[in-house]
């Protein structure tokens, strides 16, 4: 089936579910199995969501999500819902590039998710809006999303590892914003969880620390340059430690 096809198909489950939706909600709909037909109501709206996506026609697979969301929530379904949220925000995401949606899509997703105690789904959002608020230069917001999502896994067992990554990224945003404030943040994390400060990334941040205090752009390149050779820096960190290095004076603004 072409893109045509499915976006015909799309149309017709569409128009069906609108159809069931309207019926439900007259008096002989309710005595008749209301719910039932609101639930696969719910279940066309997905299904045409899917196609409007194989179709590419992105803002009619929103629509229909958000139009399936409107009832689950309704309903008190709200694992549900938050999917539906989480797919959302993949579309502003990847495909309309409208990173302020992706932002409010998977905050939702994560307070239905926080609501219901799945806490790992819930920090799976959390750090996508955290990710995205840093590269947005709201770093405020990133930092208290990175230590609350850090607080919550230092404890759990399983993971406990995760934490000093979102404690880095957490120092990272701090630095960007003022030199003092990471150093006392830094310390503070230390506390709070000692296997922060065998991490490498806590070395490096305290030799990143230094070369700043000293202005000094070579040994703050090569400092990541070495922990890079060991472990690769990924975007994300590349960016947040070149708007650190921007702020040595008389510095270059890359790090080569």
């Amino acid at each position: 089936m072409d893109n045509t096809g499915k976006e015909k198909e799309a149309m017709q489950l569409m128009a069906e579910a609108d159809k069931k939706v309207k019926s439900s909600g007259s008096f002989l709909g309710g005595m008749f199995g209301g719910n039932h037909k609101v639930e696969d109501a719910c279940e066309m709206y997905a299904r045409a969501a899917n196609m409007f996506k194989m179709a590419k026609n992105w803002s009619e697979a929103i629509n229909c999500l958000n139009a399936a969301i409107d009832i689950y929530t309704d309903m008190g379904r709200f694992t549900i819902a938050a999917k539906h949220h989480m797919t959302i925000a993949e579309v502003y995401e990847s495909e309309l590039v409208d990173i302020e949606k992706a932002i409010a899509h998977y905050e939702q997703a994560a307070d239905y998710y926080k609501g219901e105690e799945s806490n790992s789904s819930a920090n799976k959002c959390l750090l996508k809006v955290g990710f995205y608020c840093a590269q947005l230069e709201q770093y405020p917001k990133a930092i208290e999303i990175f230590e609350q999502v850090a607080t919550s896994t230092m404890d759990n067992p399983l993971l406990k590892y995760n934490a000093k990554e979102y404690f880095w990224k957490a120092s990272l945003c701090h630095f960007i914003v003022d030199e003092l404030n990471a150093k006392l943040a830094i310390e503070k994390y230390e506390s709070m969880f000692p296997a922060f400060s065998d991490s490498r990334e806590c070395k490096l941040l305290k030799k990143l620390l230094e070369a700043h205090e000293e202005q000094n752009s070579e040994a703050f390149t090569e400092a990541v340059k070495e922990f890079d050779s060991i472990s690769r820096l990924d975007q994300w960190q590349t960016t947040m430690l070149l708007r650190i290095k921007k702020t040595i004076q008389g510095d270059s603004g890359d790090l080569k």
